[in-house]
């Protein structure tokens, strides 16, 4: 008799702690668990502002999977998602392979979501995985050499759109990032202009006001420029169109707006609720009892009008129900409901600074970014046990992961 056969779709937050969890939950042989995702390595989506703003080495922010996985309980195989034939229940990759599967996991992570805007998709700059981060370092850093030769104002003009929680870490990590190049240089700091292009009247709509008000000091402190109930209406290579029609002059837009699902989710054939797949209290996909979804591209209801946020967060807390409830279905026991339990929200303002709460507690300052870290260190532990968190930390042998900027 075949053993069941279990496939993952996206190294993700949700689909690799699923996989982890997995390897804990279900004994050997018990069935067969193969992980697909479209790089060899693993990132950290919540810091890959660190990545964009030259701040942290690539290798505290990438992983290679095949170092993270157990070789003898899960199988990796990198290659890109087609299409899913469910009455066959088969993968197809765009390699032409095809993987059968008893019980699916869909995981593929976020898009940027553009709004529509005129060059936002052409000409910004996307803090959405580490290949396009690497690829706006690369940008900004051309820009300071440009600048020594043509002392272009627009060079060393770098917007941020979006004061959400992406926004305000991308902000935070360039006022040190942005030193640093500076002196690399030998350009004064005084050159260089950092604005924040906010269309709601204020920044970190979901914070409460105390930390809204220590988050707008902070920034203005360090002379960012805050335009709130500011709409941008285009973009171009070299400029940004404000309403009303004003202009501002730069080369480097980071767009930081929202996410949405991944648009492969439309060739699935599968019914889509803004843009997500809807589940059941089990993270099960609507209408199908062995396909689960959870992160980015999962819609769960709390409520008829809310539903769970995309953040790291929830995709770790579904990785966890998900995979307890895969390993239910396999040995036919009950099935548990899923139940998120928010734990708090810290935003970094680079390294020394951050403003959040943590359970009922609101905390700023130094303190607050010590709890950012302490949070990412968790995350690694739970991944990878203490080894893989000195790996990343404090190991001399570092290798870098190899990214293409033409993929």
């Amino acid at each position: 008799m075949s053993r069941p056969k279990v496939v993952i779709l996206g190294a993700g937050y949700g689909g690799l702690m699923t996989s982890k969890k997995l390897e804990r939950l279900l004994k050997s042989g018990e069935a067969d668990v193969t992980l697909i995702n479209k790089h060899d390595y693993h990132y950290l989506t919540t810091q890959l502002h660190k990545i964009g703003a030259g701040t942290a080495p690539d290798h505290q922010i990438s992983m290679n999977i095949n170092e993270l996985i157990n070789p003898e309980k899960t199988t990796f195989k990198k290659g890109t998602v087609s299409s899913i034939n469910f009455e066959n229940q088969t993968v197809l990759l765009e390699s032409g392979e095809t993987i059968p599967y008893d019980y699916l996991l869909i995981a593929l992570g976020f898009e940027v979501a553009t709004y529509g805007i005129p060059g936002i998709k052409e000409n910004a700059f996307e803090i959405r995985s580490y290949r396009s981060t690497k690829i706006l370092y690369r940008h900004i850093e051309e820009q300071f050499l440009l600048y020594k030769k043509d002392r272009d104002p627009s060079r060393l003009t770098f917007v941020v759109a979006g004061g959400g929680f992406t926004g305000i870490e991308m902000l935070g990590e360039l006022i040190d990032g942005l030193k640093v190049l500076s002196k690399k240089y030998e350009i004064s700091y005084d050159d260089v202009k950092i604005v924040l292009v906010e269309a709601a009247q204020s920044l970190l709509p979901f914070f409460d006001k105390p930390a809204v008000e220590y988050a707008t000091k902070f920034l203005e402190k360090h002379h960012i420029q805050l335009l709130t109930k500011t709409k941008l209406l285009n973009c171009t290579p070299d400029k940004i169109i404000l309403e009303p029609n004003r202009e501002l002059p730069t080369k480097t837009l980071i767009w930081s707006c929202g996410v949405q699902a991944n648009s492969l989710l439309k060739n699935f054939g599968l019914p889509l609720e803004r843009g997500k797949l809807p589940v059941d209290s089990y993270l099960r996909v609507t209408g199908k009892n062995n396909v689960f979804c959870i992160g980015d591209c999962s819609l769960f209801h709390k409520s008829e009008t809310k539903f769970l946020p995309p953040t790291a967060q929830v995709a770790l807390q579904q990785a966890d129900a998900c995979a307890k409830n895969i390993a239910a279905l396999i040995r036919n026991e009950s099935l548990k409901p899923f139940e998120y339990h928010h734990k708090g929200t810290v935003a970094s303002l680079g390294n020394l600074a951050a403003v959040g709460k943590v359970g009922p507690v609101r905390i700023t300052g130094l303190f607050a970014a010590f709890m950012k870290q302490v949070i990412e260190a968790r995350y690694l532990l739970i991944l990878g046990g203490p080894k893989l968190f000195f790996k990343q930390h404090f190991s001399s042998d570092r290798k870098q992961t190899k990214v293409s900027v033409n993929q």
